[in-house]
């Protein structure tokens, strides 16, 4: 009885420390780093309701502007990529705590930083969640089970519509019609061992990039398809890294 109590113990010891040998090393990080998110256009900060020109020349007033970032990725300057999986953002211009986020990276010189705008699949097709996924927040669609990638909504004298109001809701996630955009950004030397990285936005882009998009002629985008596909293709080259330099 004894020796089997003793045979019992060594086997509880045993598989006591492999499961601690099969536990991941607890990740160590040395330094916090600070993402802000500037929204520009005509080379000014957006106000919500101010009255602005687009580069076509059409006037018009932005009145909500959000989007979603996830799966932000960091690359030192070793080649070494640190993967922030399981992290989403709502970036609102109407909440400024929004436009700012801190995470955590190894003490090492960045050369780049990427983040996808939007939301995956897999998180499209996974039912009510909470959080900055919360369908509360008013980015998901219901009658699609998906989330709206971008919002932009707003008013313009030339919108043939009640209100004369634009509505972007750029949205979808399947293949074919995806409008989640892979964005990466290379630091200038001279920032690479900021704590800070300041990524600016240019929204006169959203209208006129790679493809010419006038307010006018599309006020309304709210189903997946070829025209919100042409609108994520503007956004995904909004981003810049700000050129000011941290003091």
């Amino acid at each position: 009885m004894r020796a089997t109590a003793t045979v019992m113990g060594f086997v509880i010891l045993v598989l006591t420390g492999l499961s601690f040998m099969n536990e991941p090393e607890p990740v160590s990080y040395q330094k916090k780093i600070t993402i802000f998110f500037q929204h520009e256009i005509n080379n000014k900060a957006l106000v919500l309701g101010d009255s602005v020109l687009t580069t076509a020349g059409e006037n018009f007033t932005i009145e909500k502007f959000r989007y979603y970032v996830s799966h932000i990725s960091i690359t030192d300057t070793d080649g070494k990529i640190t993967q922030l999986n399981g992290m989403y953002f709502l970036v609102d211009e109407s909440n400024p705590a929004s436009k700012k986020m801190e995470i955590g990276f190894s003490d090492k010189p960045i050369r780049t930083i990427g983040f996808l705008l939007g939301v995956d699949s897999i998180r499209n097709i996974s039912g009510v969640q909470t959080g900055a996924l919360d369908p509360l927040n008013g980015m998901f669609w219901t009658w699609n089970s998906g989330y709206i990638m971008a919002k932009m909504e707003g008013t313009s004298s030339g919108v043939q519509q009640p209100g004369h109001r634009f509505t972007h809701h750029i949205g979808g996630f399947r293949y074919g019609i995806n409008t989640a955009r892979n964005i990466r950004l290379t630091l200038p030397q001279n920032q690479q061992n900021s704590s800070e990285i300041h990524i600016v936005a240019d929204l006169n882009r959203w209208f006129k990039s790679k493809h010419d998009l006038g307010v006018a002629a599309n006020p309304v985008c709210h189903t997946p398809g070829a025209l919100a596909m042409k609108f994520a293709d503007n956004y995904s080259t909004m981003f810049s890294i700000h050129p000011s330099v941290e003091k």
